[in-house]
């Protein structure tokens, strides 16, 4: 059974992934309104976050899936879901994030 902590110490580890490979890249994005993502039968936890980029304005969820690789999803401001990027690795991250500023 998933704990709190679980939970937040999963969402911590990306974030930090994130950071590590380019420490100012969520400010750049106008990351905010973090949110731990909790466990279920297709994810083992996650974060999401809201962007105010120039391609990309919504949220972004991460998803650490059983196989241990990321599931990243772009939701707009209509809650529709606008990309989906599967099987991701956390050096991958960043890559994958900057659809967000249209690179």
């Amino acid at each position: 059974m998933e704990t709190k902590n679980e939970t937040m110490q999963i969402a911590k580890t990306i974030l930090n992934q994130i950071k590590s490979l380019d420490r100012l890249f969520l400010m750049a994005v106008g990351a905010n309104n973090y949110a731990a993502v909790s466990i279920n039968e297709e994810r083992a936890g996650g974060i999401q976050f809201k962007v105010n980029g120039l391609a990309h304005v919504g949220w972004c969820l991460i998803e650490l899936t059983y196989m241990d690789t990321y599931k990243v999803s772009f939701v707009n401001r209509k809650r529709e879901t606008v990309k989906v990027v599967e099987e991701c690795y956390c050096d991958q991250l960043v890559e994958i994030l900057e659809f967000v500023e249209g690179h």
